[in-house]
């Protein structure tokens, strides 16, 4: 799943992005209300973990700015008030939930569970259950099959194929691939990329007839069903 992180105390933010993403999500993470507005409202996340106390806008225009485009994005806001009115104001403006700090990283890990999997009001579900001809992944679970066979896939490989997934059909530079994966600035002296895709495509493609994972010379990868 696709996180967006608004916090801007430094430690947290960076404990919020390691912990998430060992739990196999792709995260984004800004430090300050005006940025966060601007990807909330603009991007494409399954859900926002967002700060009350930030910089330049706080976390009630953050998402004031995100109901009012009617977008249902699921939100945990953080927060070091612990008021029952501030929880209050933050719910009635469409918070989906409040988590007072400091907290339990199990406990934080179980809130987004529980919003991913209840996704967002009005019928607008998070995508949990990805599937492409045979191929079906449920990022929840973490677990991926084809043609109904388990596929063992490590974290990374599960990481890579749950982003070409959800963008399927585009095609995703190797930079794009290090960045939301790896966490990385691409290195074109490193082949961290290419091998990882070689290992998956041994995984999902070699075993089976039609092909999945296709490269694109010069530009990257494309996970996308073709006609033989």
């Amino acid at each position: 799943m696709r996180l967006l992180v608004v916090e801007d105390e430094p430690k947290l933010a960076q404990y919020l992005h390691k912990g998430l993403s060992e739990n196999g999500h792709v995260v984004d993470v800004v430090h300050d209300g005006i940025e966060g507005r601007r990807l909330a409202t603009g991007g494409d996340y399954d859900l926002v973990l967002l700060d009350l106390m930030l910089p330049g806008v706080d976390g009630f225009g953050v998402l004031t700015a995100l109901r009012a485009q009617s977008r249902y994005t699921p939100v945990l806001m953080l927060t070091a008030r612990d008021k029952v009115e501030d929880r209050v104001r933050g719910l009635e403006q469409g918070a989906d939930d409040y988590l007072v700090k400091p907290f339990a990283f199990s406990e934080l890990l179980a809130r987004v569970g529980a919003l991913l999997r209840r996704g967002a009001p009005g019928g607008a579900q998070a995508t949990t259950q990805l599937r492409l001809a045979d191929l079906e992944v449920d990022l929840l679970a973490r677990k991926a099959q084809r043609a109904q066979q388990r596929l063992d896939l490590t974290a990374k490989e599960f990481s890579l194929l749950a982003l070409l997934l959800r963008r399927r059909g585009q095609i995703l530079s190797r930079t794009t691939l290090a960045e939301q994966v790896w966490d990385m600035n691409f290195d074109s002296d490193t082949n961290v990329v290419e091998v990882a895709v070689r290992r998956l495509r041994a995984k999902l493609d070699d075993p089976f007839p039609a092909k999945l994972l296709h490269t694109v010379r010069g530009m990257g990868y494309v996970l996308e069903e073709r006609d033989a």
